[in-house]
């Protein structure tokens, strides 16, 4: 009997260490060192641009696209029966040049790439392009949905329609290359605006919002957020002027020029120190 007892509990702890052991293998630990899920995400900085200098603005400007190029500055206007493109002068921060765009047509954000003007239209899905020293038209590319903003990386436009998708573009044909979709942590970034690349990242202007989205080029992740929600107060012409819209980034300086639309300022100011 004691020798039928001892092969019976030899037998039950057999399979219980085999049952323990299977549920081991089956059931690895929650936290990994490897795993970067598990590790906390951390929110983006959110910066008070540091102006270093105030110009001024025609206030009379729908400002949808601003940029330097060459040393020039730049700037697309909008609304139906106003819409112009135009290079400002940086002395006297009037209008040298500029040509109006027909009327049925709204312009939208504008760059200049390989010797080539591209300016976005609203919600006429066209893209003109033209001569930036004569300012002709070259041609014209058509698109799906609503054109918003437009700058480049020196190869590819770079294009946002009012969602949180940026699309990157074939500068020859304007076909979608690669897209990326704008969020903050787990919440998505729609609305996204007038864009400008500045070393490496693309910053955002957030339509009816006072703040700018610094957006990793590759994730589509925003970095961190620029409050400019005192640059309003500040800026001649105020009782008209409306939303923030208007970045652009000066290689030699390294300062970033921002305004809105109908506001009579352009604010310099610093990069953040990320």
């Amino acid at each position: 009997m004691l020798n039928v007892i001892c092969r019976y509990s030899i037998v039950i702890y057999c399979v219980i260490f085999s049952i323990g052991c299977n549920h081991q293998d089956t059931n690895p630990p929650y936290t990994q060192k490897n795993d970067d899920t598990t590790k906390p995400q951390t929110a983006p900085q959110i910066f008070t641009p540091q102006i270093v200098a105030e110009y001024p603005h025609d206030s009379l400007t729908y400002t949808q696209g601003l940029f330097f190029h060459g040393g020039s500055l730049y700037e697309s206007s909008g609304l139906y029966g106003q819409s112009f493109f135009g290079q400002i002068d940086t002395n006297s921060w009037k209008y040298s040049r500029r040509f109006p765009i027909e009327a049925q047509y709204f312009a939208e954000g504008s760059i200049i790439l390989d010797n080539k003007l591209y300016v976005l239209t609203y919600q006429e899905r066209t893209c003109f392009v033209y001569d930036p020293l004569t300012f002709k038209a070259i041609s014209a590319f058509g698109y799906d949905g609503e054109g918003w903003g437009l700058t480049t990386d020196g190869k590819h436009l770079i294009m946002s329609n009012g969602s949180n998708i940026i699309q990157f573009r074939n500068p020859e044909n304007f076909a979608v290359i690669s897209t990326i979709a704008i969020h903050d942590g787990q919440k998505s970034i729609d609305r996204i605006n007038e864009l400008e690349w500045i070393e490496g990242d693309i910053w955002a202007n957030i339509y009816q919002s006072d703040m700018i989205a610094i957006i990793d080029a590759k994730s589509g992740a925003v970095k961190s957020w620029v409050d400019c929600s005192e640059l309003r107060k500040k800026t001649k012409g105020k009782s008209q002027a409306e939303v923030l819209n208007g970045i652009a980034y000066h290689p030699t300086t390294k300062n970033v020029y921002l305004t809105g639309k109908y506001w009579g300022t352009v604010f310099a100011i610093q990069l953040p120190q990320m």
